[in-house]
């Protein structure tokens, strides 16, 4: 009898299961298989191709520069307003929330857009400044569409994804640990790096790889601000399968280049927080 109720029970949980399922097959899987196969079309020699291609490896340091200055500055930046999110009441920190992650729900394509209007040569900011006479807009306008500016662009949808990963963590950290420490004779920035520190490391690194990861495969905006004149990876992809061009076996190893990219960094985040769950699992004597 118990036997065929687990055997009810596992049919129902696959049957909840089976839309997931059947999204990730068709959404995932099949379109991996597909541009796997047309990646390896010729035994290999789109990858190659792609190595011997000198844009390919410039492409290559622009994201991998991309992807580590702009999740650096929005870890640094979402920490901030995390930490002093945790010490507000939290009806007020419920609301400020709501504001803080309403970028998450714009499209690449806004976000640029937006940032034309507030920093481009005819921008808001970039008139109001030139109104005080503190910058000309030529030349400030100019760091937007720069590899720093599709940085600082990127850091408004990667700031809330931080904060939304540290914040429970904040929330729950006990701040009269930094209040003794202190009591003792620490400094306050001491007392940060040798308690908040190593106790939210396991999510920052997680945070840091995954916006990293976002910060790599991203193209929207960057498409938008610096169209293919910044060279990284997602945008030397979009070139060769657009009007202009239609190689697309090499479309598809560089595609299978991104996703290895941005699979290697989440598992890095992953093996981190595993092995540091690991080493605080072990017995001290």
């Amino acid at each position: 009898m118990a036997s065929k109720r687990d055997i009810i029970r596992r049919g129902r949980l696959a049957l909840m299961a089976a839309p997931g399922g059947l999204v990730i097959l068709l959404f995932f899987v099949v379109p991996l298989a597909v541009v796997s196969g047309e990646a390896f079309t010729g035994g290999g020699k789109a990858f190659a191709a792609i190595f011997a291609d000198p844009i390919f490896w410039r492409g290559l340091g622009g994201t991998l520069v991309l992807g580590l200055t702009a999740p650096a500055f929005s870890l640094l930046v979402g920490f901030c307003v995390a930490w002093h999110l945790s010490a507000l009441p939290e009806n007020l920190r419920t609301n400020l929330l709501f504001w803080i992650s309403l970028p998450l729900t714009f499209s690449g394509l806004i976000v640029a857009y937006g940032f034309i209007l507030a920093f481009g040569r005819a921008g808001f900011i970039t008139l109001s400044l030139a109104g005080l006479g503190v910058a000309d807009p030529a030349t400030f306008s100019g760091f937007l569409y720069s590899p720093v500016g599709l940085a600082f662009a990127y850091s408004y949808y990667l700031i809330p994804r931080v904060v939304l990963i540290l914040l429970p963590v904040l929330v729950n950290f006990d701040r009269d640990q930094i209040k003794a420490a202190q009591s003792l004779g620490a400094t306050h920035f001491r007392s940060m790096m040798d308690i908040l520190i190593p106790q939210i490391m396991p999510s920052a690194v997680s945070a840091f790889c995954l916006v990293s990861a976002v910060a790599i495969g991203a193209y929207g905006t960057a498409l938008a601000l610096v169209g293919t004149q910044v060279n990284i990876l997602p945008l030397i992809l979009y070139s060769r399968i657009s009007d202009s061009g239609a190689d697309f076996p090499s479309a598809a190893a560089l595609s299978v280049v991104l996703l290895t990219l941005c699979t290697v960094v989440l598992a890095a985040g992953e093996m981190y927080i595993l092995r540091r769950e690991r080493h605080e699992a072990l017995p001290r004597f």
